[in-house]
């Protein structure tokens, strides 16, 4: 009996710095923010309880208003083109290639994933440049005149997409590279005797096969895509105007350039709701579009 009380404690010594952690780190921080969203408070003065004011206020800000709907199309666009070119590339390296070949692309693809997307926000603001970017010079190689790339709305929201498609496609390509890899072979051998190849192949074998790896890769996707900051802060600071603005970047103007802590916890809490929402349903579609072999 004292032995498996000592074995017991054990384990508990041994499972208390983990647990601190995550209780001091992740925890508290995640009951303070929720709390603070029913307070009005600037750090400097004590915290005032508003109730739901701050939510009733969020509902006539334009700002936030905007920047939902930018988040909003930042999501469909970005995750829909990140699916898109993550499971063509994952399709062409998982055919007949040699293997050195094969390993190659993969690195190469998941390569931009590494590195921080500040960095990589700050080199494609050079590259996009309207006067002295490489894109706009190799345009005007062809004639084609400059692109106010990052100072145009019609432009800005375009290339805050692409640099974060270029980023985090690698991911998703990982995915749809392990679920294509499950795929026994015999059933294409099967579906090839049936006349099943080229699109019909895909379309009927492949992707039905894979769907469960696809249900993972959009549902991160859309929960990373929904959190989005670095690309449009560092590329255009949400602007031109409120152009590229998005809900993380309005919680953090709230909350360190305002000091509008109740706010910021107000909108961060409806994001986390709304996360919560889209992933249930992306779960309950699931039952009807997912394959589980």
């Amino acid at each position: 009996m004292t032995a498996d009380r000592d074995s017991a404690l054990l384990r508990w010594l041994f499972l208390a710095p983990t647990m601190l952690g995550i209780g001091i780190f992740v925890v508290l921080p995640i009951v303070g923010s929720l709390a603070l969203a029913f307070f009005r408070w600037d750090i400097i003065t004590s915290p005032q309880f508003v109730g739901l004011e701050n939510f009733a206020d969020l509902a006539t800000d334009r700002t936030v208003g905007i920047s939902f709907l930018n988040t909003a199309v930042f999501v469909v666009v970005a995750v829909a083109a990140q699916l898109v070119i993550a499971m063509l590339l994952a399709v062409l390296v998982s055919s007949r290639m040699p293997p050195w070949l094969r390993v190659f692309f993969r690195s190469t693809f998941f390569f931009p994933l590494v590195l921080s997307a500040a960095s990589v926000s700050i080199l494609m603001k050079y590259l996009f440049n309207e006067s002295y970017g490489v894109i706009n010079w190799l345009l005007s190689l062809v004639g084609v005149p400059a692109v106010p790339w990052l100072t145009s709305p019609q432009w800005a929201m375009v290339v805050v997409i692409a640099v974060y498609v270029w980023q985090n496609f690698g991911f998703s390509f990982l995915l749809f590279i392990g679920g294509l890899s499950s795929i026994p072979t015999e059933i294409y051998e099967a579906g090839s005797i049936d006349g099943a190849t080229g699109w019909r192949q895909f379309r009927h074998l492949t992707l039905p096969l894979v769907s469960p790896t696809v249900l993972v890769a959009s549902v991160m996707a859309i929960i990373s895509a929904l959190q989005v900051f670095d690309q449009p802060y560092v590329l255009t600071r949400g602007g031109p105007g409120d152009s590229t603005r998005t809900v993380v970047m309005v919680i953090y103007e709230s909350a360190f350039r305002e000091l509008e802590f109740g706010r910021a916890s107000a909108i961060g809490l409806v994001l986390m709701v709304l996360i919560m929402f889209v992933t249930a349903a992306q779960f309950r579609l699931a039952r009807r579009f997912v394959f589980y072999q």
